[in-house]
Parts: structure tokens; C-alpha cells; sequence
């Protein structure tokens, strides 16, 4: 199966005629080939009329109801007589139909038939039982759309795509199951739905059709397409996906890069569930790193070091191989950062063990941050929110730590580095330091890169600091990691270049880029 024009199932959702037939022009106008049309976001009287001047591709017709996710505001009979009017109206090629009314619609010229199972609360048990009795009916697609609650529902909504015999789609909503509305793709589903307005609150984990020029700019998916993902919780800040995807795409690698929100304590859980697919490898962050070391059945030394691992590579046999790319990421930016500096001061650059580091946090990056500080020969003191993580972590790796509150009272520092989320979006107004500890010459290196400019770093530069950005050290950890991924060694300034075009607004130049090199967009539809 080949990602084709039609394969992207645009969604057009507005509550006015006037605002629909704004969209239906401007979808035409980018190229869609296939649009949802939902006439139940429609707060007046629906008149098909209206809007067929407006047609330039083939419609589907959908009047959901508020138990399955919809916004109809009428009475049952008054939705099932329009659906009957739009089937005979000419303006629609499909027509959606709740799996437990299909049966009392007939099908009616060539108009084709989606039977639909929406549960927007939970994955039933007997989620087979009910697709099974759903193929009995006169459908040309089946559609399965339910709410995951724990990492087995993804199993079985994945396990049950691939059993499929009849054009089906099946996918978990909101952002714990949004990797199976794409790996849906990859056994067999027909298409993949997308809003054309992104505001609209259309479905909860509802892609956006931008995001196929932006985010995920592959032009196939098929049954030899490797999946990764990025792993932890939260996710739906990073720029991961946007920054592999596209590298995937100019390196001509069959693949896509996913987000995966996996809430703390489920990582086990969720490893073994997405063995279904399988997912070929994952970029772990925040909260799972330590656990995604305990997994792993071999690691490489680093993460041994560490005791955390930020990537995680699924081998043939079903285990796992962990490594910490955020380790060599981290001396890497430091050190490059160190030596220019000297450099354009006319210095020698200082060795690692002359200098004096704080770091703030005791996670998963404060572990391989510390330790590879450590190793190279720094003085290193840890302060973290959580004193008892410190004092452990502390112990462990032999430096020494320090109370949250006193964290301003170090008695020697020439670089800090902050190993928290305080500045990462979307609270981006907080910083780890009162602004006053922030001195001329002092190096501060923040780890959040998004925003690039935290007001950590805006306050360091305003101070007369040093600054190295997270901007580097992600760019470094993730080219080591798509070398594991892929076997290929990434250009750093390609990577670079790439990130800073995805922070910028809109993403508008990586967009332009990609229409005009023949990526996925709204006139090469994809997963």
C-alpha cells in the first residue's frame, strides 16, 4: 500500500455555512482530494444547496451525534432523514453511518458507505465482538475510533487493523493513541483523517493536514515502513518528529517518527503493547529514562554510566538495546562552546577539571549531564527541588549536592547547567535562577531548547553570561540517534538548520520546502 492524492481524508467542521463554504473553497484551492464534511457542527437548518458550488473534490458526508463524539443538536429521526437527503442529494460519494443504525439506511445509487464504531470514553473488551458483527454489515469501510485508557487497548486497536479482511480503519483517539491513527496506514487503512483548520477541535489527537507538510512530510506509508517514536510525558512540545521525519525524507529512508505520551509508571507496559507494530526504535525524555536503562537488555557504556538511557533500539530477537546519546551530546556542546570562546579571547581553553559546575535537576538528563561532567574531570554540585534525589544521586556518582534554597550560595561556580523543564514550554515565563546570581563570565547552559531563548538564557545574556542553548546539545543527541536508527551520520548544521526553520512561526520556509521538493503535502496526500 501506497500513500496516494486521495488517502488523506481532510475535515471540515465549521459551525456557518459561510465558514464551511470559506474552507471547502480553500481546501480545493491547496489540492485536497477527499474531504469529511461534518453537517453536524452546522447550528442551522443544513441546506446541501449552499454548499455544492463550492465542491472541487469527492465529499463524505457526516452528521455525528454528541454520544459518539459529534455536536448533532437535533432529535434522532430529524439526523437519520438528512442522512437519507444527503445520500439521494448528489453532493455527497460516501456517506458515514453509525454501525448501530447502517442497517435501517439502505445503500442507494453509487454512493459508497462507512460503517463507523465511535467510543470516545474507552476501548471496549469485547472490541473484536463488535467489529466482527460490524463486517456482517453493507459497508465498503469500516471505521473503528475509541479512546485508549491503558497501553493494551493500543494492542488490541493495532492487532486488530492488522486481522483485517475488509477495507477497515481503526485507531485510538487523543494523544496516548495517536500512533495507531499512522500505523493504521501501515496495515492496510485506507486513509488517515486530518482537520483542515487545526483550531477547530474537531476529535481529540486529530492531526491537522498541514502536519503532513510540516511534522510528518513522508510521502509513504506501507508495510515496510519502520516506525519510531518519541517516548515520555509530555510530548506534544517537541520537535522531534518534525527534525527525524524530514531527515528521513532527504535521506530517502522508508520511515516515520511519531509522538507517544506515555504517562509515568506505564513504560513496560507500553514497550510490550507497541511490539505489535513493532516500533523500531524510540527517543526517550522525560519521566522515562531511568526505566528505559532497566528495560534495555544490553546498553551501551554510556547508559551504563548513566543509569539512563534516552534511546532505545528494538532488536530482531524482541529485546532491547539502550543507549544515551544526551551523555557525549552534553561534553560535546560544552566543550565546542569552551574552545570558541578561548579562542576569540586569545586563550587557551580550560581543561574540564579546572572548572567548577553546578547543575540543576536530578532526572534523567541531570544523570548523563553529571556523569559525563564527572568522567571528564569536572567539580560538579547538584541541586534539585527533590533534595533526596540530589543527595542520592550525589552519592552515586561521587560529587557533591546542595539544598534547592541554597542553590544560590555555591561557593564556586564557572558554569551552570540547567537540567530541569522550568523555562520549557509552555511556561515560559520561569526560570530555575534569580537573576541576581547570573554574573559576567559566568557559562550558563540551559538543556530546554524549547523556546531556544529561555528566560534563563535571555537573563544570562542580558548579564554579560556565556550562553550555550539546548538548541545544540538536541541537535547532537538527536544526530547520534538517527545514526542508530539508520546507520547514516547526519550533517549537524543540516539538523541544526532544519530545527531553527521548524521553531520559526508556522514552520512556513520547511512547508515551502517541502512542496517544492515533492514531499506530502495537501496535493500528495500520506499517513
Amino acid at each position: 500500500m501506497s500513500v496516494g492524492p486521495d488517502q488523506v481524508c481532510g475535515v471540515v467542521a465549521r459551525t456557518r455555512h459561510k465558514m464551511m463554504q470559506v474552507e471547502l473553497r480553500e481546501a480545493a484551492a491547496r489540492g485536497a482530494k477527499f474531504l469529511e464534511v461534518r453537517i453536524d457542527f452546522l447550528t442551522k437548518a443544513v441546506d446541501f444547496k449552499r454548499l455544492l458550488p463550492f465542491k472541487g473534490c469527492p465529499w463524505l458526508a457526516t452528521f455525528r451525534r454528541p454520544v459518539d463524539g459529534g455536536r448533532w443538536p437535533g432529535t434522532e429521526p430529524e439526523r437519520q432523514t438528512l442522512l437519507r437527503q444527503a445520500i439521494v442529494s448528489g453532493a455527497f460519494e460516501w456517506i458515514d453511518l453509525e454501525t448501530d443504525i447502517a442497517d435501517g439506511i439502505r445503500r442507494f445509487g453509487p454512493v459508497k458507505r462507512v460503517v463507523s464504531y465511535h467510543n470516545t470514553t474507552a476501548t471496549p473488551e469485547n472490541l473484536d465482538d463488535i467489529y466482527d458483527a460490524m463486517l456482517k454489515q453493507d459497508a465498503d469501510v469500516y471505521k473503528i475510533a475509541v479512546m485508549p485508557t491503558k497501553p493494551d487497548d493500543l494492542r488490541r486497536i493495532v492487532e486488530l487493523q492488522k486481522r483485517a479482511t475488509k477495507p477497515t480503519i481503526a485507531f485510538g483517539m487523543g494523544e496516548f493513541g495517536f500512533v495507531t491513527r499512522f500505523t493504521s496506514l501501515k496495515f492496510g487503512a485506507p486513509w488517515i483523517y486530518a482537520a483542515f483548520n487545526k483550531e477547530r477541535g474537531i476529535a481529540p489527537g486529530l492531526p491537522s493536514m498541514d502536519d503532513f507538510r510540516t511534522t510528518y512530510p513522508v510521502k509513504a506509508i506501507g508495510p515496510n515502513t519502520k516506525f519510531f517514536a518519541l517516548l515520555g510525558d509530555p510530548v506534544g512540545h517537541s520537535f522531534s518528529p518534525i527534525l527525524h521525519n524530514h531527515m528521513f525524507r532527504r535521506k530517502k529512508v522508508d520511515a516515520v517518527y511519531v509522538p507517544f505520551r506515555v504517562p509515568e509508571g506505564q513504560l513496560p507496559e507500553a514497550l510490550d503493547a507497541m511490539n505489535a507494530v513493532p516500533i523500531s526504535g524510540y527517543s526517550v525524555t522525560i519521566p522515562h529514562k531511568e526505566a528505559a536503562a532497566v528495560r534495555a537488555k544490553e546498553s551501551d557504556p554510556m547508559a551504563r554510566i548513566v543509569g539512563a538511557a534516552n534511546t532505545l533500539q528494538h532488536r530482531a530477537d524482541g529485546t532491547f538495546f539502550a543507549a544515551n546519546t544526551d551523555y557525549p551530546a552534553a561534553v560535546e556542546s560544552l566543550r565546542t562552546h569552551l574552545d570558541a570562546k578561548a579562542l576569540a579571547e586569545g586563550v587557551k581553553p580550560p581543561e574540564f577539571s579546572q572548572l567548577f559546575v553546578l547543575v540543576l535537576g536530578a532526572g534523567g538528563a541531570a544523570r548523563a549531564v553529571i556523569a559525563a561532567l564527572m568522567r571528564a574531570g569536572a567539580h560538579v554540585t547538584i541541586s534539585s527541588r527533590t533534595a533526596e534525589r540530589a543527595d542520592n544521586l550525589a552519592e552515586e556518582l561521587g560529587c557533591k549536592s546542595c539544598d534547592w534554597a541554597a542553590r544560590h550560595n555555591v561557593p564556586q561556580c564557572d558554569i551552570v547547567v540547567n537540567c530541569t523543564p522550568v523555562g520549557m514550554h509552555p511556561k515560559v515565563d520561569e526560570s530555575p535562577l534569580h537573576a541576581s546570581f547570573l554574573k559576567p563570565g559566568l557559562v550558563v547552559f540551559d538543556t530546554v531548547y524549547n523556546p531556544e531563548h529561555t528566560l534563563l538564557i535571555r537573563d544570562a545574556e542580558s548579564r554579560g553570561c556565556s550562553i550555550v542553548t539546548g538548541v545544540d546539545m538536541f541537535i547532537r543527541q538527536a544526530a547520534k540517534q538517527f545514526e542508530l536508527f539508520t546507520g547514516i551520520t547526519p550533517p549537524l548544521e543540516e539538523m541544526r538548520e532544519l530545527l531553527r526553520n521548524a521553531m520559526s512561526p508556522l514552520t512556513k520556509a520547511m512547508a515551502e520546502e517541502t512542496e517544492k521538493s515533492g514531499g506530502m503535502g495537501d496535493d500528495e496526500a500520506g499517513a
